[in-house]
């Protein structure tokens, strides 16, 4: 049995050509992710209907895809931190700190439960919703642009098997 502390890179044929690790499809969608993702965000900072003071923090890019996420998985009628964080897959306390930070942006506000009395709801607030909809906009925006990129067959076959891939 060898000791991994004898291991060279060298003995294996397989690591001796390690292109593999720029081009699988792991590394693959998460390029495509970020690109996509700046995208949006970029249209978003040029969209009218985001409030100014949004559209210059985004232009700076002070607004990040981590933003995207609130975004992206906060339901209209709002979400407890706990599935908010979890259908972002991120953890609660990085969650927090992203709501805080919208809060003050004015994306978010936090309200009681009305469920639940000891537990509280993220909720868009009206200049939330704006954002919300300047993201559906710059979305079907950046979708159109993947589909003139690649052509519509392609984007076609790329939406189907991420769709059922990541279900």
């Amino acid at each position: 049995m060898s000791d991994l502390h004898d291991f060279s890179p060298q003995a294996s044929p397989l690591l001796q050509d390690d292109r593999w690790r720029e081009t699988h499809l792991g590394r693959l969608l998460g390029h495509a992710m970020r690109r996509f993702d700046e995208r949006v965000l970029h249209l978003m900072a040029g969209n009218e209907g985001v409030p100014l003071a949004l559209a210059n923090l985004a232009a700076r890019d002070q607004i990040s895809a981590a933003h995207v996420h609130i975004t992206r998985h906060l339901a209209l009628e709002g979400s407890r931190l706990t599935d908010l964080a979890r259908a972002a897959g991120m953890s609660k306390q990085a969650m927090g700190d992203l709501v805080d930070q919208c809060a003050a942006w004015g994306l978010v506000q936090r309200e009681a439960d009305p469920l639940d009395a000891r537990a509280r709801r993220v909720v868009f607030t009206p200049v939330g919703l704006a954002w919300l909809q300047a993201f559906q906009d710059a979305v079907a925006q950046a979708e159109a642009e993947f589909r003139e990129a690649v052509g519509k067959d392609v984007a076609t076959v790329v939406a189907l098997g991420l769709e059922a891939y990541a279900h």
